[in-house]
């Protein structure tokens, strides 16, 4: 029997392609508005199974504007059929329907971040509904769960896989491999969750699943290279774990640079009381050190005053850039991240 009051008219576990929607009513929570009654919202849904064999979520669309693993997955979807595969792979394309609707990273419904709302609650915001659905009625079918994300429209990443940390050393083994698998040319180890237990990475880990997710440009816009990374990484994954027989590249996986990612306290931030335009002076992928002036803000409503410097506090690779040029006080400028050798032996020998 469901746990959850979103329906579906496709069968999650028979055999076969299968695609159509999981259902959101929206008269639960006063959202169907006066033209439309008793509506719902369609959340794309499909699944490809064949016999037995790895059960593997693949999800985008947490966040509406991350663009590139939405297209990465309805691609998949149209290419693979049940012949292509050994177990079953669900697809989730749009996870937050009603925000990738709307093109923003929150949901107009009840502004929820369903990277925030995790377990969920059947009785919840629609934001909480689907968490709960992901949480109570998909996640116990796999043993894997790939969630594919991007900077949204405020943040510009280095391609990479991520993985959170843990002191299993055979549960981090079976994870690092993942990253080795998808071959980008940086992978991230994540001491804490942004989001903690209400992540995903808090569900899978509540849910005994494995559990990788990526950052892949961002920016509202899509990255050719990093878009074709992503996609011939992804196959390798998923050929990794068993789910697909071939992947479709024969290329092998490149070398991948493991770094884990700073604490907050030690990002790069503008210490500006004044609104500016923010002047970047390293690039994505670049070394800073403590002390180095790595920006400029310049003041337009004061255009022959001195910028002011923007100084890095910590030394790092700079994995991710601030995309807006309008910056103010406490805003992000630079996510930095260090080589895994830079942590404590015990981790840094699991590689």
């Amino acid at each position: 029997m469901s746990l959850s009051k979103i329906w579906t008219d496709i069968d999650l576990d028979g055999e076969g392609k299968s695609c159509g929607y999981f259902r959101l009513p929206l008269a639960l929570h006063d959202r169907s508005g006066d033209d439309v009654g008793y509506s719902h919202e369609p959340i794309p849904v499909a699944t490809i199974r064949n016999g037995d064999g790895p059960r593997v979520l693949l999800m985008a669309g947490n966040h509406g504007n991350e663009y590139e693993g939405q297209i990465l997955l309805m691609k998949l979807i149209r290419r693979l059929e049940p012949n292509d595969i050994r177990g079953q792979i669900i697809f989730l394309p749009a996870a937050n329907a009603p925000a990738v609707r709307a093109d923003a990273r929150i949901s107009p419904l009840d502004d929820g971040n369903l990277n925030r709302h995790f377990p969920g609650d059947s009785n919840g915001p629609p934001t909480a509904m689907i968490a709960h659905l992901i949480e109570s009625e998909i996640l116990p079918r796999v043993k894997y769960a790939f969630d594919l994300h991007s900077g949204s429209s405020s943040m510009e990443y280095v391609p990479c896989g991520a993985i959170a940390r843990t002191d299993d050393p055979d549960r981090f083994s079976h994870s690092l491999a993942y990253l080795k698998a998808f071959g980008m040319p940086t992978s991230m180890i994540i001491e804490h969750s942004t989001g903690g237990d209400g992540a995903m990475i808090g569900a899978c880990r509540r849910a005994g699943v494995f559990h990788m997710s990526t950052e892949l440009g961002g920016g509202s816009t899509v990255s050719l290279d990093n878009l074709a990374l992503a996609e011939r990484g992804l196959e390798r994954l998923l050929h990794h774990v068993g789910v697909l027989s071939e992947p479709n590249t024969a290329e092998p996986a490149p070398e991948t640079r493991i770094v884990h990612r700073v604490p907050s306290r030690d990002y790069v931030y503008s210490a500006s009381t004044q609104s500016g335009l923010f002047e970047p002076l390293v690039k994505i992928g670049e070394t800073v050190t403590d002390g180095q002036i790595v920006g400029r803000i310049h003041y337009t409503n004061a255009p022959w005053q001195a910028p002011e410097p923007i100084v890095s506090r910590s030394e790092g690779i700079v994995i991710c850039r601030r995309i807006p040029a309008r910056t103010a006080l406490g805003d992000c400028i630079f996510t930095l991240a260090r080589d895994l050798s830079s942590q404590p032996q015990s981790l840094a020998t699991m590689l």
